[in-house]
C-alpha cells in the first residue's frame, strides 16, 4: 500500500486559475492536483488533496494525518500562514512532517505576510515557484 501524503490548502485556493492570476499564476487547483498526482504515482506515493476556506478543518486535517499515518503533509496554509496560531500548534502537536508551500514568495509581497506562524512549526518552506512548489515540496516529502 503506497504511503500517503496529504496536500492542505487553506482559504481562497478553490479560486486559483481566476484569482489575481498575476500573482497566483493561471493554474487551477485541480490542475495542480493532477501533477501531484502524476508525480506521486512515479514515486510510489499517494495523494489526499484537501481545500477549506476554514481553519479548523485545516486543524482537525493535520491531526488526521497523524492519526493515519501519513507520511507528510504539504500545507498551502494561504492568508492563515499569518495570522493562525491554531494551526503552529496543531503542526507542533503532530509528528508527521508538515512543508509550508506557497506560490508566490510572501516575502516579496505586503509587509503583513512576511511573517508566517505556519512556517515557524514546519520542517520547511517552498515558496514562489507557482504550481512547482508543490512538486518540489513532494519531492522532498518523498526523501523524508
Amino acid at each position: 500500500m503506497p504511503e500517503t501524503i496529504f496536500v492542505l490548502n487553506g482559504p481562497n485556493l478553490n479560486l486559483l486559475g481566476t484569482r489575481e492570476p498575476e500573482i497566483y499564476g493561471s493554474a487551477t487547483l485541480d490542475d495542480i492536483a493532477g501533477m501531484l498526482e502524476d508525480r506521486a504515482r512515479e514515486l510510489g506515493l499517494e495523494i489526499d488533496l484537501r481545500q477549506s476556506n476554514h481553519e479548523g478543518h485545516l486543524v482537525d486535517w493535520l491531526q488526521e494525518a497523524q492519526a493515519t499515518g501519513a507520511k507528510a503533509v504539504l500545507l498551502n496554509a494561504g492568508a492563515f500562514t499569518h495570522t493562525s496560531i491554531a494551526l503552529h500548534d496543531a503542526i507542533k502537536a503532530i509528528r508527521t512532517p508538515v512543508i509550508e508551500v506557497h506560490l508566490s514568495n510572501p516575502h516579496t509581497r505586503e509587509a503583513f505576510r512576511h511573517k508566517s506562524y505556519v512556517g515557524m512549526a514546519a520542517k520547511a518552506t517552498i515558496a514562489g515557484f507557482g504550481p512547482l512548489s508543490y512538486l518540489l515540496a513532494l519531492e522532498g516529502a518523498h526523501q523524508l
